[in-house]
């Protein structure tokens, strides 16, 4: 069986090193992205996609929300689970959010085992 890789794309560099030691400690590959640009390029570069995206919203140069749409426009792409992880927590982020194609938000700071819970349904949902 393959292994569970997720994409995690987020700029503030300790959030980004606790998320992977989280998700690696939990036996996931994870690949780091921390900007827009360096997400798009990860995002385009390859048309095997990994299991799952974790997803901050306020990024520089390109923002979460139009990395939702550079994913959901890529056939290779269009099914893997996005989990929005975003400090913005207005009804009106997370309904765009939504509404733009992610699978789930959580507002930081966010609970490690919770967001474990979250990720693991998913990809559950996905198998």
């Amino acid at each position: 069986m393959p292994e569970t890789s997720i994409l995690v794309i987020e700029d503030d560099e300790h959030i980004g090193q606790i998320l992977t030691f989280i998700l690696q400690r939990q036996g996931y590959q994870t690949t780091l992205a921390a900007d827009g640009l360096a997400a798009r390029k990860a995002i385009v570069s390859t048309d095997t996609p990994p299991s799952l995206v974790l997803l901050d919203v306020m990024l520089p140069y390109i923002d979460g929300f139009e990395l939702v749409h550079i994913i959901r426009e890529r056939e290779a792409w269009k099914d893997v689970p996005i989990v929005m992880l975003t400090a913005k927590h207005t009804e009106k982020d997370i309904v765009r959010a939504l509404d733009e194609g992610a699978n789930d938000y959580v507002v930081k700071p966010f609970q490690p085992n919770e967001l474990l819970a979250r990720v693991r349904r998913h990809l559950k949902e996905q198998a």
